[in-house]
């Protein structure tokens, strides 16, 4: 059996800008790092005497004769187009994340560098770190024709608090924002996730603008491309507050980019969190739903959490790892 696990991801800036819609046009940059939530995923020899051939769980279960005959988009792909030729006998493939999928924290690429990441090491391939994003982000993009930006199958498969660059060519370049990990503890004991219980796909809620850049967004776009600039030299001289403050910011370009990317109830979390202390923050991911990320100074943690208490508040921790093989009996 093989075990893989691999990160979610938290965006602050610059997303969008990792769609080649964009970047191939004007060039990207985005600021995210990986938290110590995790997908994981698993792959083992199915023994002949099943009935089935393929054994396939998550939040559905799947037992089918063919990899034709697999629902699961990610996982028949990924046999058919990378592994088919290799496949000699069954597979039982399990799938358990800790956090709830479509909820912008990059699950779906993390899904896909995971499975990847484990099919590739059950058939004694070697694949890098580089290799893994590329091959992740052909899949979801060129495979399953997903309308999704790059940044998290690459945050996904390095790990770590990076700033992530786009050129017009398609290529990337990954930057660490800190000399020193460690140097990110400071910012991290001042943010919470909050769920707002709505799932969401990304790729309806992203079609509503990325697609549609007329020269309206294109000025927003920039303003979210100036954001990432100036959130960077803020954590390279540590000053997280006004950090903080530029998340406010930027959520307010993202929620006019489209009507799709908020909700009433979003922003009724949202201004409450501010009311309660919080000086900035945004909602994950593409929008429509999934977590809102908050940014609390120290003085103001007491009464936002006690206020903040009767939603699905979550804390987390920066992770520098990317995903990794962590059992491996073959």
């Amino acid at each position: 059996m093989i075990i893989s696990k691999t990160p979610y991801r938290i965006s602050f800036f610059g997303g969008g800008t990792d769609y080649p819609d964009w970047y191939l046009e004007n060039g990207g940059e985005v600021i995210s790092t990986t938290i110590n939530k995790y997908i994981y995923i698993s792959c083992r020899n199915l023994p002949s005497f099943f009935k089935h051939n393929y054994r396939i769980v998550y939040s559905k279960v799947e037992n089918v004769k063919k990899i034709s005959q697999i629902i699961h988009p990610v996982i028949k792909e990924s046999l058919l187009f990378f592994f088919k030729k290799k496949i000699s006998s069954g597979l039982e493939i399990h799938y358990n994340g800790e956090l709830p999928a479509r909820s912008g924290m990059g699950s779906s690429s993390s899904f896909a560098v995971g499975l990847l990441n484990t099919l590739y090491t059950y058939f004694n391939f070697k694949i890098n770190k580089k290799l893994l994003a590329n091959k992740s982000i052909f899949l979801e993009r060129e495979l399953l024709k997903e309308t999704v930006g790059s940044q998290d199958q690459v945050a996904a498969s390095f790990g770590g608090f990076n700033s992530i660059k786009f050129d017009k060519k398609g290529n990337y370049q990954i930057d660490p924002i800190f000399q020193k990990f460690e140097e990110s503890s400071n910012l991290n004991k001042n943010l919470y996730l909050i769920y707002t219980d709505i799932s969401r796909t990304a790729k309806f809620i992203a079609n509503t603008y990325i697609k549609k850049l007329t020269n309206v967004k294109k000025k927003q776009m920039l303003e979210i491309i100036d954001h990432v600039k100036i959130g960077k030299q803020l954590l390279k001289d540590k000053n997280f507050d006004d950090f903080g403050i530029l998340l406010n910011e930027t959520w307010k370009i993202k929620r006019s980019l489209s009507n799709k990317v908020s909700s009433n109830l979003i922003d009724d979390i949202y201004l409450q969190g501010i009311n309660s202390g919080a000086t900035g923050g945004k909602l994950l991911g593409a929008g429509g739903g999934g977590f809102v990320l908050f940014y609390v100074p120290n003085k103001n943690r007491v009464n936002f959490l006690r206020i903040m208490k009767k939603y699905k508040l979550f804390t987390f921790d920066f992770t520098n790892i990317g995903s990794t093989i962590v059992y491996n009996d073959e």
